[in-house]
């Protein structure tokens, strides 16, 4: 006889040692004894007995009970295990929870670390703790659609005006899922779907000044700059050594030989992850000799003003161009590279394979090998003590050519 609601609620344990079991059809008890109530079912498979378990009365209702049976029957007749397919389903769960986005992101950056410059491994740490975490880190990977990384993700950043950024989110989001598919965590990278959903962004070139007598006041200004001291060293030596923004401000002194008048960038913070040898002028190194009794105590060169366990922040150089009045259409730390690029080439005929070495491009010998960090160091030397005398002109007002006399 088919149990009621009325008649389970109503049924007590009358004390028998293995409790009672009242039948409910298609193999379904409830079992009672002195610690609750008890959906099972017994089953045959593969000529054995079994018992399934279904959940415990009153969390698991008369329907839902019968539901779970109707579902474990079903499996039977297609040859499915039940007890089997509850365990596989129950650790599936366990799998998932234990592979959340942030695990496996937070596994992806450390397997990954080598790959990176120590900059860039905390900007990239940075943004996903800022911009994805919250959102979506709670989230088993293999739960995470392509609408959950763009709705919770992309369009957020979106939403704030910081297009560029939202596309390189989601390019480490998809990083990040297809590790999570080579170690068997999902099975494909879902953000490969949101192809064109972006708001596009416009490609742009680093802004920068490249007119002799505009550096020349931007040299000017850059020495009359009357804000933190870290922040005008930074300044100075932006133009001197024109290394990539990143590169400048995780710069440390146990890198610097001050008497040898050379700045080793090593490999793990470049982005060709090659070490570069960085070659000072003399201006270079009285501009760190004068710095030194400031932060040389700690390890960066321009530590943050916070705290000295971190390297300067990235907006210190721009924000710095923005206060003296060089918008960013105008001029940005980035710029300095262009800068010095551009001027040794077209008005102090610098050579273009050594201007390409200093800018820690990958230069090739005839015979298509790349040259080592030491490669033309005398020649480079000479160059960038050119290149910071010539500044030193353009600041105190001497004659200098326009590039276009220059160029002609």
């Amino acid at each position: 006889m088919a149990l009621t609601d009325t008649g389970i609620k109503q049924v007590k344990h009358k004390g028998s040692a293995n409790g009672e079991k009242y039948a409910d059809g298609g193999g379904m008890y409830l079992h009672v004894t002195a610690t609750g109530k008890y959906w099972r079912m017994s089953y045959r498979f593969a000529g054995k007995q079994k018992t399934l378990a279904l959940g415990v009365y009153p969390e698991v209702t008369l329907a839902k009970a019968r539901d779970r049976r109707a579902s474990a029957r079903t499996l039977l007749a297609d040859g499915v295990d039940p007890g089997v397919a509850k365990r596989e389903e129950k650790q599936s769960k366990a799998d998932a929870a234990a592979n959340t986005f942030e695990i496996v992101a937070r596994e992806w950056l450390t397997k990954t670390a080598n790959k990176r410059a120590a900059v860039t491994q905390a900007k990239v740490a940075g943004w996903l703790k800022k911009d994805v975490f919250p959102y979506i880190g709670k989230l088993p990977m293999s739960t995470i659609k392509a609408k959950d990384v763009l709705d919770k993700v992309a369009r957020r950043m979106e939403a704030r005006g910081i297009h560029e950024s939202a596309h390189r989110i989601v390019q480490i989001c998809g990083q990040v899922f297809r590790y999570a598919v080579a170690t068997g965590v999902v099975e494909r990278d879902v953000t490969a779907d949101l192809r064109g959903a972006l708001v596009a962004i416009e490609k742009t070139n680093y802004a920068a000044i490249t007119e002799p007598k505009q550096v020349g006041q931007l040299m000017r200004s850059i020495h009359a700059y009357g804000g933190h001291p870290s922040a005008l060293a930074a300044l100075k030596l932006s133009p001197l050594v024109f290394v990539r923004p990143g590169e400048l401000r995780a710069a440390e002194w146990a890198e610097m030989d001050l008497d040898a008048a050379e700045w080793r960038i090593p490999a793990s913070k470049m982005k060709m992850r090659v070490e570069h040898l960085v070659p000072l002028s003399r201006q270079a190194v009285e501009t760190l000799r004068a710095l030194h009794p400031l932060t040389g105590h700690g390890r960066y060169v321009f530590p943050s003003i916070r705290t000295g366990e971190r390297c300067m922040s990235e907006n210190t150089v721009n924000a710095a161009l923005r206060g003296m009045g060089y918008a960013k259409e105008v001029m940005t730390a980035h710029g300095f590279r262009a800068m010095a690029r551009t001027i040794m080439d077209e008005v102090l005929g610098e050579r273009p394979d050594l201007i390409e070495h200093q800018l820690s491009h990958i230069v090739k010998d005839p015979n298509g090998r790349a040259y080592n960090r030491t490669a033309h160091l005398p020649a480079r030397r000479e160059m960038m003590q050119r290149w910071a005398d010539y500044l030193d002109k353009l600041r105190i007002g001497a004659d200098v050519l326009p590039i276009s006399r220059a160029a002609a």
